[in-house]
């Protein structure tokens, strides 16, 4: 049931009336079972893999808080024994067939695959599970006694195809206790889900139209490598971060808040600052749940004291970072699918942060004596450009099929340049002949964009502002976007969202 089907939209309608309908105290039982008839609609199969994670983590976590005062160590086992299997599950469907088919390239082998389709939102609510079950060993949430209320923190459906990854210790109680109605969360829900609806519908499906044809195929349109690149970067965070306002706006429906996954990504001034703002949830569970015990580890202690001998006290120091940060993004690529071109889009990302941290010393250096403060307007402006040119060398490993057409593409966006051959490309049902107004489509649509962005980062609450006019703004703006989605949404193939897959 795609978020974008108009199947989806009578469900949302439905569970919203079943969860106000509902005695307070019982409607997150009615949250519960919308969530597992969405889940059902997506194929009966799948349900083993969901209730398979949350029993095995909703039982580890009940173990970790029964022995962790008598015994540490018996404490300590439930909880490797629950993620083992909680991310093995994970491992086995999601990249069982890459190991394979590697295992058979390399040995010469001829070891056949498994036939398991990825199961809908497995990688977002196995990690949301695992966080839970590390939190409980961490003292920092309370083991969920109730199975049930534990199984609807899992499955909650507005976030299961494509997260936030939430916290336990934050979401709970946001699910469990029942909620008023609420007229203004309501009213910005709608607002948020028809948001994403524009951004999704105009900007991404469009965009995808010119990815699709510059990356399918690279010898008709060689000379759009370069802008082949910019349309991805539309249409990956107007599908993501569009596939998020829906989500957000859907929770608010039911009084709920979820955590925001970005904040004006392409405004940051450097691939850290980048991360802090694109799939944040995803950046944050890294960070707690990765980063920072790999990097206080014993082990990495001794690597830094090792560095410290050989490079110096100030290198020897940040080498356990950058190490730790390089694991972060070889496992954030892993997770955003089994190939190796994830891998290196995550390699990439992780040298880039090792790099920067090694050098920082020497950029403050170099700063100093070119007098740039680091507050002047055109150097955030050089920051911003010269990020943003790094992040979409990265999207080639992520819209390339292979690590060798992603390098094959980076040749071509700096050898071969031919704008012209854009208005070639069909556009939609109305073929060629349409292609000069979608490209007036997306240039509009992202100036808007851009500009609610602006407003945003300079601490702009745009949705308290339009909070406080009248019915008669709230209704010309519903109708604005209505409009705008049919007028100028595409007419291309119906597209699910591309985080729906993970």
């Amino acid at each position: 049931m795609s978020l974008v089907s108009n199947m989806f939209i009578i469900f949302v309608a439905v569970s919203v009336c079943i969860y106000y309908i509902l005695p307070m105290k019982y409607r997150w039982w009615g949250l519960l079972v919308c969530s597992y008839w969405y889940y059902l609609a997506s194929g009966i199969q799948y349900i083993f893999f969901i209730l398979f994670s949350t029993i095995v983590t909703y039982l580890s976590a009940a173990a970790v808080k029964r022995y962790m005062e008598e015994s540490r160590k018996k404490a300590k086992i439930f909880l490797i024994l629950g993620l083992v299997f909680n991310i093995g599950m994970l491992g086995i469907v999601k990249y069982t067939n890459f190991v394979l088919e590697n295992i058979n390239s390399i040995f010469h082998m001829d070891i056949p695959g498994i036939g398991i389709l990825l199961p809908l939102g497995i990688s977002f609510y196995t990690f949301q599970s695992s966080g839970y079950l590390l939190d409980v060993y961490w003292k920092r949430t309370e083991a969920e006694k109730n199975l049930f209320k534990y199984g609807l923190f899992v499955s909650f459906f507005p976030q299961i195809l494509q997260g936030p990854i939430s916290r336990h210790s934050r979401l709970a109680e946001e699910l469990y206790i029942g909620h008023r109605f609420e007229l203004s969360k309501f009213e910005r829900g709608l607002e948020r889900i028809l948001w994403g609806f524009f951004k999704k519908m105009v900007l991404a499906d469009w965009a995808a139209v010119f990815v699709d044809a510059v990356f399918h195929n690279p010898g008709n349109y060689n000379g759009l490598a370069v802008f082949g690149v910019l349309f991805y970067s539309v249409q990956l965070y107007a599908d993501f971060s569009g596939g998020m306002d829906v989500v957000i706006g859907i929770a608010s429906l039911f009084g709920i808040t979820l955590d925001e996954n970005f904040k004006r990504p392409f405004l940051a001034v450097s691939i850290t600052d980048f991360w802090h703002r694109w799939h944040i949830t995803l950046g944050t569970w890294m960070k707690d749940y990765v980063f920072y015990p790999l990097s206080l580890s014993k082990c990495m202690n001794k690597f830094g004291k090792w560095g410290k001998k050989i490079f110096g006290k100030k290198t020897g120091r940040k080498l356990p970072i950058c190490f730790a940060n390089i694991v972060v993004f070889f496992l954030v690529g892993v997770w955003h699918g089994a190939a190796w071109k994830y891998i290196v889009y995550g390699l990439y990302n992780g040298f880039i942060l090792a790099f920067s941290g090694l050098m920082g010393d020497q950029y403050r250096v170099w700063k100093k004596a070119l007098h740039i403060r680091g507050e002047e307007k055109w150097y955030r402006i050089f920051m911003i450009s010269r990020t943003f040119i790094l992040v979409n060398i990265s999207w080639f490993f992520d819209c390339c099929d292979t690590v060798g057409q992603a390098f094959h593409m980076m040749k071509l966006a700096v050898t071969q340049f031919e704008p012209l051959q854009l208005l070639t490309i069909p556009a939609g049902r109305e073929g060629i002949a349409f292609t000069p107004y979608v490209l007036i489509i997306l240039a509009v649509g992202c100036f808007v964009l851009f500009i609610v962005e602006i407003f945003q980062e300079r601490g702009v609450k745009i949705q308290e502002k339009i909070a406080e006019k009248n019915v008669a703004v709230h209704f010309g703006i519903y109708l604005i976007l209505l409009l705008a989605i049919g007028a100028f949404g595409s007419t291309a193939a119906v597209r699910g969202f591309i985080y729906a897959q993970f």
